[in-house]
Parts: structure tokens; C-alpha cells; sequence
């Protein structure tokens, strides 16, 4: 919201330029101060930082703690804990109501190609790919190469590998 308004303020011809900048640079500061203020609580207390963060991901199985630290240098974060990458990406939003809201805007000045893709479409996409892997002997723990280019497959490949635990490279 802030933003949106911001840009809409700085392209009204009611505003001197003066002012414009101003409003720039306020706005630059912002983002700045967030991003720094975020940082800097990671640092000086990584496991609250983190364990705030872990609320909002969907856990299939809890965590026990958030930092292992007992094998140092070997650290542990989460452990016990399981989510899935795909599930907290795509199904959340879906079973959440938000399945007709746009996951996905492909837009390619190269082939002239606009391409528009909602949660629920792109979830159906995955599933189906999900389960060609399968099909084909490819399980958790299996190693996937994918090579294309940035597409929409691409990333339907990717999340395809994460749904089903399998590792992928890009």
C-alpha cells in the first residue's frame, strides 16, 4: 500500500519536483530501515529472529527446538521439524481461498509472450508433474537435473521435485 501510494504521489503533476524528491528519498529510507532493522535483529539474536520467522511456514511435524548447537560447528536449525517447500508455496494458498489469485506472471519481450498463472493452476501443473516423476521410478532423496530456460516449466519442475522430496539442481 505504502509504496502504491508513494508512486502514484511522485508521478502527480501537483507535486514540485523538489518535493518528488524528497518523497524519493523518504520512501528509499524505508526500505533501507527495514532491511537493516531486520538484519541487524538476525544478527544479535539469530534464534529468536528465526523461531518468529517459523510461524508463519506450515510444520507437518513441530520442531523441538530452533538451534541445535550441542555439535558445533555442526549446527542443527529445526530439528525434528518437517514442512514442505511445495505445500508452504502453492497448496497453502489454494486451501486458504486464494486459489484464483495470480502466483505467476510470465512475461517474455524475447518471444512476445504473456503468460498468467494462479495458484490453483500452477498447483495442478506441479501435482501432474509430481506424479510423471514418480511414474518414473523418482522418489525422495533422488537427484533431478533440470535445463531449461526461465519458463513456467522450469519452476513447475522444481516445485514438482520439492513436492516429492526429491533434490534438484538448476
Amino acid at each position: 500500500f505504502f509504496f502504491g501510494l508513494m508512486y502514484r504521489v511522485l508521478r502527480t503533476s501537483q507535486c514540485q519536483s523538489g518535493q518528488r524528491l524528497q518523497l524519493k528519498r523518504l520512501a528509499c529510507r524505508g526500505i533501507t530501515t527495514t532491511y537493516q532493522e531486520a538484519w541487524r535483529k538476525s544478527i544479535e539474536d539469530p534464534t529468536t529472529f528465526w523461531a518468529e520467522h517459523a510461524k508463519n511456514v506450515h510444520w507437518f511435524e513441530p520442531y523441538t527446538k530452533v538451534l541445535d548447537s550441542s555439535d558445533a560447528p555442526f549446527y542443527k536449525w529445526f530439528p525434528g521439524g518437517k514442512f514442505n517447500t511445495c505445500y508452504n508455496a502453492l497448496d497453502i494458498h489454494v486451501e486458504q481461498g486464494r486459489g484464483d489469485k495470480l502466483a505467476v506472471i510470465y512475461d517474455s519481450p524475447l518471444t512476445n509472450t504473456l503468460q498468467k498463472i494462479t495458484y490453483k493452476q500452477l498447483l495442478e501443473q506441479v501435482q501432474r508433474f509430481a506424479g510423471a516423476l514418480q511414474a518414473h521410478g523418482i522418489g525422495k532423496g533422488d537427484r533431478v537435473v533440470i535445463y531449461l530456460p526461465m519458463v513456467p516449466q522450469a519452476f513447475v519442475a522444481m516445485l514438482a521435485c520439492a513436492r516429492i522430496g526429491a533434490v534438484h539442481s538448476v
